[in-house]
């Protein structure tokens, strides 16, 4: 009896091994990102690989070459290079090419063959040798409601241009600039007083949601069946921003400054001069301020002054700008200084 049941038991236990199926081979997924954004979808993209039912394993990842950052310019990895070793990505699969055409670098993608490239704010162009190597293509999140704001910074010359709605969209990549077809997009009404960082982290946080609901269809190939070319007659630009741009100029209206201080926050930030006047000696002098935060100052209980008088009350300058306008500065970054000063 002891034999039987010890037989039974051993029987029951191979039975399920025998029946299941061949497991099914997981499409290779290679990343190419470069700033703390695209860390975020990268980590959306890790969690997704790793669940049960999922499609698809990261091959590779793609970034920046290591650079100096922060004040003491040292040499350190991009962050998304960073967060993929924190996630114990194989640093051997982690490529930094310094630029996306080069020889070694594509024959070691092309060794990969991976199916779907994924890009989100990598910062490199990519030629047509790489194009070609992903079997499904390339597919690109770009913070912008496509056609609008295609080029390095969208998100920035939206708030430039005082933008009420913008988005994300998910498009396969072509050669030329952001114009490929789109698969799906998202929209996101924006705030008055939002600033670009904090817009950018918004719009690829949903734009990682955005992708890993349409992986699936990517996958399949119907998301490239059914993704609608772009309007090219409605499409503008947003090119890079340099720091030239970073001077505000008084004789603009205070809205106008008031959205170039938020679009160009993080960097490279918004610098003012401004005379200080001692009245005691009538000696003048010109010093340099970093403007962090603004608004436009609605009050009209400052006509008494002269147009160029920068006035300090409650906490704010306030300093006269074009066509009778005022803008209110709430928060400085004062010369020689490190940190941010409140008014």
């Amino acid at each position: 009896m002891l034999a039987s049941s010890l037989m039974l038991r051993r029987f029951y236990c191979c039975t399920p091994t025998s029946s299941v199926s061949p497991s099914i081979k997981k499409k290779q997924l290679v990343f190419l990102g470069s700033p703390q954004v695209s860390a975020s979808v990268l980590d959306a993209l890790f969690n997704a690989s790793s669940a049960p039912d999922s499609l698809f394993e990261i091959a590779a990842v793609v970034t920046q070459p290591p650079a100096g950052r922060n004040r003491g310019r040292k040499v350190m990895p991009s962050p998304v290079a960073q967060h993929a070793l924190d996630r114990g990505f194989p640093s051997d699969l982690i490529f930094t090419p310094a630029k996306a055409n080069e020889d070694a670098f594509l024959t070691n993608l092309k060794a990969l063959e991976p199916e779907l490239c994924i890009t989100a704010a990598y910062g490199n162009i990519l030629p047509s040798k790489f194009l070609k190597i992903p079997s499904l293509g390339t597919v690109n999140i770009h913070p912008s409601l496509l056609p609008l704001y295609r080029g390095a910074a969208p998100v920035q010359r939206a708030l430039q241009d005082g933008a009420k709605e913008t988005g994300v969209s998910l498009a396969f990549t072509v050669r030329a600039l952001d114009a490929g077809p789109i698969i799906s997009c998202e929209r996101m009404e924006v705030d008055d007083h939002i600033k670009a960082p904090e817009l950018l982290e918004l719009l690829f946080n949903q734009g990682s949601e955005l992708l890993i609901r349409e992986l699936p269809s990517i996958f399949n190939g119907s998301a490239m069946v059914n993704a609608k070319p772009q309007d090219d007659s409605k499409a503008t630009l947003a090119p890079k921003i340099t720091p030239e741009e970073s001077w505000l100029s008084f004789d603009e209206a205070a809205s106008v400054l008031h959205n170039k201080v938020r679009a160009f926050a993080g960097w490279p930030g918004t610098r003012a001069k401004v005379v200080v006047c001692d009245q005691n000696s009538d000696q003048r002098s010109v010093i340099e301020l970093k403007i962090i935060t603004t608004r436009i100052y609605s009050s009209n209980n400052i006509q008494s002054y002269e147009n160029d008088e920068v006035i300090f009350t409650k906490g704010s300058l306030l300093i006269p700008c074009g066509g009778g306008t005022i803008l209110e500065v709430t928060e400085v970054q004062p010369p020689g200084k490190k940190h941010n000063a409140r008014c």
